[in-house]
C-alpha cells in the first residue's frame, strides 16, 4: 500500500548536477511530492532531464515538474535541496571547496529568501557544515529551518560496513557518525546499540572491528569519486530520505548538521548532532551521551570547522 500524500507539497531543487537529479528521481520514485522544481543556470539541460523524468511518470505518482533558470519559480515551496557549487574532485577534501563555493552561496541565498522566505532549505553541497552555517547567519531564518544532511550519508555508510561483521540489518543498528561531513567526523561508540545491546559488547564483536567499519567509511567518498568522478546514489537516497521526514512530519532523528548554541559547550559552528526531524525542519537537538574522548572529538571537529569560518 502506498502511503497518503499530503496536499501540496513544493520541493525545490537548486542546482541539478549528478546529485541533484538523482535526488529528484529518489524523490519521484518515494512520491513524496506533487510539485518539483528543478532549477539549473543551464535551462536546455534541464529541460532534457525533466522530459526524462516525465516519462516514467506512468509507473508513478503524478507530480507536476517544473525545469526553470528563475527562482521566482521557488515561490511556495515547502523544501529547498541545495546542492549548487564545484563537486568535490580527486584529491580534493571538501574543505578544498569552501571559497568557491560559499562566493555561489553569497549570490543564490538572497533569492532563496527573496522568494521562499517560508521554506525549508537543506544544504547538500559541500562543505555542507560551512555552508550551512554561512547560510544561517545570512538569512537570519528561525533555529531549524536551515540544516545539512551532514553525517547522515556517513552513518549510513558506517551502519552498512558494521553489519558485514554482525550480520543483522543496517537498519537495526543505532550507530551514529558525528561531527563534520569530513575527515574530522568520528563514530560515537559509546552510545551505539543493537536490539538493547551495546555495540561493543555485541557477540564476535570489538572495539577494533568498529574501527575498521569506521576507516571504511571514511574512504568510501574518496573511493568513490577516484573510481567513477562522483557520490549520487548514496547522498540521493538520503535526502529524499530526510525530505519524506519532513513532508510527513515524522518527527524522526538523524544526524543532520545544524548550527550549535552550547552542545557539550561547542558553539558558533554547524556540527551533524542527532536531531528530531518534522515539519518545521530541525525541531529538537538530541544531546546523547558522549564518553570522554568523544566530547575531545568533537571539540577538534568544530576547531576544524571554525578555521574556514
Amino acid at each position: 500500500m502506498k502511503k497518503p500524500q499530503f496536499d501540496n507539497n513544493k520541493v525545490s531543487i537548486i542546482g541539478c548536477g549528478r546529485v541533484g537529479i538523482t535526488t529528484a528521481y529518489a524523490i519521484l520514485l518515494q512520491g513524496i511530492t506533487n510539485e518539483l522544481v528543478l532549477y539549473n543556470r543551464s535551462l536546455d539541460k534541464i529541460k532534457g532531464e525533466k522530459l526524462d523524468l516525465e516519462h516514467g511518470m506512468t509507473f508513478l505518482d503524478h507530480a507536476e515538474i517544473i525545469a526553470t533558470d528563475d527562482f521566482a519559480d521557488l515561490t511556495d515551496s515547502d523544501v529547498i535541496i541545495y546542492t549548487a557549487g564545484s563537486s568535490q574532485k580527486p584529491g580534493e577534501t571538501r574543505l578544498d571547496l569552501v571559497e568557491n563555493n560559499t562566493a555561489i552561496l553569497e549570490k543564490i541565498l538572497p533569492q532563496i529568501i527573496n522568494y521562499a522566505p517560508n521554506a525549508i532549505l537543506l544544504f547538500i553541497a559541500n562543505p555542507v557544515d560551512i555552508l550551512t552555517y554561512k547560510a544561517y547567519l545570512m538569512a537570519n531564518w528561525p533555529k531549524g529551518r536551515i540544516f545539512g544532511s551532514g553525517t547522515t550519508l556517513d552513518t549510513s555508510r558506517f551502519r552498512f560496513h558494521l553489519s558485514e561483521f554482525i550480520h543483522v540489518n543496517p537498519q537495526s543498528i543505532h550507530a551514529y557518525i558525528l561531527g563534520e561531513h569530513g575527515d574530522s567526523s568520528f563514530p560515537a561508540l559509546s552510545s551505539a546499540s543493537v536490539g538493547g545491546q551495546p555495540l561493543i559488547s555485541f557477540p564476535n564483536f570489538s572495539a577494533e572491528k568498529a574501527m575498521i567499519a569506521y576507516q571504511k567509511t571514511q574512504e568510501a567518498a574518496y573511493k568513490i569519486i577516484e573510481a567513477k568522478g562522483s557520490t549520487y546514489y548514496g547522498i540521493a537516497s538520503v535526502v529524499a530520505r530526510l525530505v519524506e521526514a519532513i513532508l510527513r512530519d515524522e518527527k524522526a532523528i538523524f544526524p543532520v548538521s545544524v548550527p550549535l548554541h552550547q552542545y557539550y559547550e561547542q558553539n558558533g559552528v554547524a556540527l551533524s548532532v542527532p536531531c528530531v526531524i518534522g515539519r518545521s525542519g530541525v525541531e529538537e537537538i538530541i544531546e546523547i551521551k558522549l564518553s570522554w574522548e568523544e566530547k575531545q572529538k568533537l571539540e577538534k571537529s568544530a576547531n576544524t570547522l571554525k578555521s574556514y569560518l
